[in-house]
Formats: C-alpha cells, sequence, structure tokens
C-alpha cells in the first residue's frame, strides 16, 4: 500500500522583503508572511487542492501556519501544530530562543488550529544543523508510521523541509531536494521503499525566488 507525504516550505516571509521590520518587531523571530507571500501560499493551496490529503503538520512558527491555513481552507482540514518541524534553532541566527505566538492565541487567529493534538517531537534551542536534521527527519518518521497509509502534508522552514525528507528517502535528499520558498516536496512509500517523486517544485508559483535563503 503507498502513502505520500507532501513537504512544504513557507511562502516568503515579512523580514525577506522588508529587512527593517526585524528591528522593531515584538517577536523577531517569527516574522508573518508577506503580501507576495500570502499569494503564494493561496497558490501551493491551489496546486494542492485535488490532492487526497487527509491531514496537516504545521510548525508553530506564523509563517508556517498561515501557509498551512491557506492550504487548509481550501482542503477543510485542521492543522496540527507540530513542533518538530520547527525552523532550525541556530544561535548564530538567533541570539536567544524564538519567542513565538502561543498555540491558544494562534488558535484564534487559525480556527482551524487543532487544540486536541499533541506535538509528539520537541525542538530545542541551540541546535546544530545535525540537529535539526535529526529532529525534522525524526519527526516525518513518527507521522508517517502513526498516520500511515493516509497521505499527509507537513509544512516547515528549509532546513526543516531538507531534514523530513531525508528522514525518509535518505541521503539522497540532502543534494536532490532544493527547498526554496513555498516550494513542494512529494515522497511516496513504495513499500518498503520511499522514492523522491518531487524535489522542491514551484511550477504552482508565478513568482520564485532567484537565490534560496535559509534563514
Amino acid at each position: 500500500m503507498s502513502q505520500i507525504v507532501w513537504i512544504a516550505r513557507h511562502a516568503n516571509r515579512l523580514d525577506f522583503v522588508n529587512p527593517d521590520w526585524f528591528l522593531t518587531a515584538e517577536r523577531r523571530y517569527d516574522p508573518p508572511l508577506s503580501d507576495d507571500g500570502m499569494v503564494q501560499a493561496k497558490q501551493l493551496a491551489q496546486r494542492l487542492r485535488t490532492e487526497k490529503i487527509g491531514h496537516i503538520f504545521a510548525s508553530p512558527f506564523l509563517r508556517t501556519v498561515q501557509t498551512a491555513n491557506a492550504v487548509a481552507e481550501v482542503l477543510d482540514l485542521p492543522i496540527n501544530l507540530e513542533t518538530g518541524l520547527s525552523e532550525w534553532l541556530n544561535p548564530a541566527w538567533m541570539t536567544e530562543e524564538p519567542e513565538r505566538l502561543s498555540t491558544s492565541a494562534l488558535a484564534e487567529l487559525f480556527p482551524r488550529i487543532d487544540l486536541g493534538y499533541t506535538a509528539r517531537i520537541a525542538a530545542n534551542y541551540p541546535e546544530t544543523h545535525e540537529e535539526v536534521r535529526a529532529r525534522s527527519g525524526q519527526t516525518a518518521r513518527c507521522l508517517v508510521t502513526e498516520f500511515f497509509p493516509e497521505n499527509i502534508l507537513l509544512v516547515a522552514h528549509g532546513a526543516s523541509v531538507l531534514g523530513a525528507a531525508m528522514g525518509l528517502v535518505g541521503e539522497i535528499a540532502k543534494t536532490e531536494v532544493k527547498a526554496s520558498l513555498c516550494s513542494l516536496v512529494k515522497v511516496v512509500r513504495y513499500e518498503p521503499d520511499w522514492l523522491l517523486e518531487l524535489k522542491g517544485d514551484t511550477s504552482h508559483l508565478t513568482e520564485v525566488e532567484e537565490v534560496i535563503r535559509f534563514a
């Protein structure tokens, strides 16, 4: 029996468009989507509207929740907040553990969030590149096992998209996957193997970033 795992990176973020936002932001490591990012998220939703996705899991950062919500609205599904898909908690990028909106505050903004869902994997600041890959890979393996044979969507960040893909298909993902903004990775289970069928597809987007940024 096959199973499809879709892995999407969040759409464009406000601080990529307006770097000065960071200087006065209340939660400077948790930017929202930019205006063009909202457009990208809706294009992602249209791309996935005919896919038979049973569950949506999103990193609890605002930009990933906004991206996931656009898809959830089209697919009429709840959103499960999974900390195992979080941003790489890299001390070189973040001088302290990033402050995020609480789950209850996010649920007020996005009622599709399922408050009954308990995250399976933790993310702890600070962490190395190897640790984020291991953490997001473990998260992907945990979720595909628990929700097999249903198809699932993971909405994550550059490093955790790559880590989740590596957790399923192995080291080949390190060189094959290009996790640009709002791109799609598609991994399919053909027992006992996982095959990488899309490696960071952006054909659903009208605007694609020229240089992939992971910060």
